[in-house]
């Protein structure tokens, strides 16, 4: 069964306060800077750097949520917050724009900049990321002889159009460096080297477009392309994965930027829940460092939630906790948030010898073993007037898994445990091991380790809060034709081309007259060729079977009676394709023959009778979640002893707890479905 859950609460529930006024976000926030690059690194204002970045999606948090993010990750030790721009959000329907509430860009931006951190502004417009349709709208499927991330002038001409819409923005909002702003980078593209082979000589031709395209735009800040080894001279390719210690970019002016390093990852419904150590990110991040790197960005830092039906997949779950250093809920994970913040410090106080030192000294100092060092002969720039003598820092590095070893380095020795770096910022004292952990355990790791908590309560995150939720209300979802706007068409219709993705939900409706064989034993079997991602069936208003899957073949016995007989099918997306070649053209809902086997007549090919569509559901269209039309949909009390129906509706009020933690709402005992909060959609 299927059931979609309504929760109102007198305050919304997922919300970090923050003291931060609108004010604080007024003006310039820099005085105005260039950013170049050479060989060794980007040159802020004219001085090399060692930059560490925080990944933050600002519609992943809510507004209220985003100084507090920030916040933390200043604290932490980052110099930069990078995030993509989500199309998608901002272009819903063609021409009509939404920058607000969420989606407010420039407003994230400025709330940067106010903190005093740099900002990487990732346009793509492709951005993966496990968000809906990768970040395209779906609007952008229906344009006559598009073919997406390709030389396909239709295609072009909407990229170019947004990207330049976007960058126009940041320069009239005097968001660039250059104009006192925090944004020193821009990407466009997203991991296309991935799918060029894919796409031929035209893929090649669409990375030299895209390339000369952004750079045309006179942004005035360098540009990037992740996974790119194609990327011209121009724009800097940059590495993506869990390390990239060994990554070089095409050119040897560019220098060594990691754009995204995967701290965790996401899940899938049903899935587990992927974890990665603090001490093996740390190990990587070390490394970077070690060997020459010098812009390293945790992709995420905090990874949110995808409100809505953002998530993306199919079949990505709505958490994007991703195993951040700061959690779902905005609050630190623990150790995982510490242990890298001194790492961060570490490599802070090796910057002055890392940016001095074109290329370090390598030294052998066992068969898995082995140093960095960045020795150069200063001036009085890091020492009193008038005297002279070296800066150094050192990386000591044991690649060995198993083993603890000692090392011997200049006359002293080291103990480094199996996998890990340590970091001798002065090349004498070991500031930092990326294998020992001083940072402690969050208190939340604990008490969510604890009993399950009752279905019918809100639990306040770290303290255990509760508080019951009653008068739970309830509403059946109608199995039958209840929309206006529905239509009758010969033939199974593609999901999308339906619904336009303004609902997860289709139903496909058709009758027939029914004869079949009830002494040979042999049930009738509904049989569809191929389903993505849910399908529930129904004979007769009674549901008969369900079935889930990528592009699944769905065999399923049926009850009919003899003669006139009606199948409802509800074909249910859980987030569209957002990554591959040619994704655009993945699809939804049905393929191939759906027929009907074990009758007297013989197989019936229902794909040649006339379907009735209807998108969505009623409730779901009559906007029961908020409002009056919350108070006027014909709410029942929910009885204990009540059988709910395959599509239910339920809904309860409740005060939210004192203070200004963050809520959690567990949905444990519900099942396929979506929730809402005073109107809001939380996601499925």
């Amino acid at each position: 069964m299927m059931r979609a859950q309504i929760l109102r609460l007198r305050w919304l529930l997922v919300v970090l306060i923050s003291s931060l006024q609108i004010s604080a976000i007024a003006g310039s926030f820099f005085r105005p800077f260039n950013v170049t690059y050479d060989h060794r690194a980007l040159i802020v204002d004219g001085q090399r750097r060692m930059l560490i970045s925080a990944g933050i999606h600002y519609p992943r948090a809510t507004p209220q949520m985003w100084p507090g993010l920030i916040s933390k990750s200043k604290e932490g030790g980052a110099d930069v917050i990078q995030t993509y721009v989500f199309w998608n959000a901002h272009e819903p329907v063609k021409g009509q724009y939404n920058f607000e509430g969420r989606y407010d860009l420039v407003r994230f931006i400025k709330l940067v900049g106010a903190q005093g951190l740099y900002l990487h502004l990732r346009i793509g417009p492709y951005i993966c990321a496990e968000w809906n349709f990768g970040g395209f709208p779906v609007w952008l499927r229906d344009i006559p002889g598009i073919e997406f991330r390709t030389n396909n002038e239709p295609f072009k001409e909407e990229m170019q159009r947004f990207v330049t819409k976007i960058v126009d923005l940041m320069r009239a909002e005097m968001l660039f460096c250059w104009q006192g702003g925090p944004i020193i980078m821009l990407q466009i593209e997203n991991e296309y080297g991935d799918v060029e082979k894919a796409y031929g000589i035209a893929g090649k031709d669409y990375v030299q477009w895209a390339a000369h395209m952004a750079f045309g735009l006179g942004a005035g800040v360098p540009w990037v392309m992740c996974k790119q080894t194609d990327a011209p001279e121009f724009i800097i390719d940059a590495c993506n994965g869990y390390y990239c210690d060994g990554f070089r970019p095409n050119s040897k002016k560019k220098p060594v930027l990691w754009t995204e390093n995967w701290d965790g990852w996401y899940t899938y419904w049903g899935g587990t829940i992927p974890h990665r150590p603090a001490e093996d990110i740390a190990f990587a991040v070390a490394r970077f460092f070690q060997r020459g790197g010098s812009f390293q960005n945790y992709y995420m830092y905090f990874g949110g939630t995808n409100f809505g039906r953002t998530s993306g997949g199919p079949m990505y779950v709505t958490s994007y906790d991703y195993d951040a250093p700061i959690d779902e809920y905005g609050l630190l994970s623990q150790p995982k948030w510490g242990h890298l913040k001194d790492l961060h410090a570490a490599i802070r106080l090796c910057e002055p010898a890392l940016v001095a030192v074109d290329s370090p000294q390598y030294l052998k100092l066992g068969s898995m073993q082995e140093a960095h060092v960045y020795k150069k002969k200063i001036n009085g720039e890091w020492l009193s007037p008038g005297r002279t003598g070296y800066i150094c820092s050192a990386f000591l590095a044991n690649i060995d898994v198993y083993r603890t070893v000692s090392v011997s380095f200049q006359g002293q020795n080291y103990t480094l445990p199996p996998w890990s770096v340590s970091i001798l910022p002065d090349c004498k004292n070991v500031a930092f091991n990326s294998a020992k952990v001083r940072a402690q355990a969050s208190i939340k790791d604990r008490m969510l380790s604890g009993p399950d908590v009752s279905d019918s309560y809100v639990q306040q995150n770290v303290f255990g809060v509760r508080a019951a939720a009653d008068n739970w209300t309830t509403l059946d979802e109608p199995v039958s034709i209840w929309s206006e706007n529905s239509f009758t068409y010969e033939g199974i219709l593609e999901h999308l081309n339906v619904t336009k993705d303004s609902s997860d939900y289709l139903w496909y409706f058709t009758s027939s007259d029914i004869s079949f064989w009830e002494e040979n034993g042999v049930n009738p079997t509904l049989t569809i060729e191929g389903m993505r991602d849910v399908v529930r069936i129904f004979v007769n208003g009674q549901l008969a079977g369900s079935a889930f899957g990528h592009w699944v073949k769905v065999v399923q016995p049926i009850q009919l009676v003899e003669g006139y007989n009606v199948l409802a099918l509800l074909s249910e997306t859980v987030g569209l394709q957002n990554y591959g070649a040619f994704y655009e053209k993945d699809g939804a809902g049905f393929r191939g023959p759906i027929k009907l086997t074990g009758l007297s007549s013989g197989d019936i090919n229902l794909a040649k009778f006339p379907w009735t569509y209807q998108v969505g559901l009623k409730g779901e269209s009559e906007k029961i979640f908020a409002g009056e039309q919350n108070e006027a949909a014909g709410w029942t009390p929910l009885s204990s002893e009540a059988i709910p129906s395959t599509l239910t509706w339920y809904k309860a009020y409740f005060d939210a707890p004192d203070g200004i933690d963050p809520i959690a709402i567990n949905l444990r005992s519900m099942r396929k479905g979506q929730a809402w909060v005073n109107g809001h959609h939380i996601g499925r």
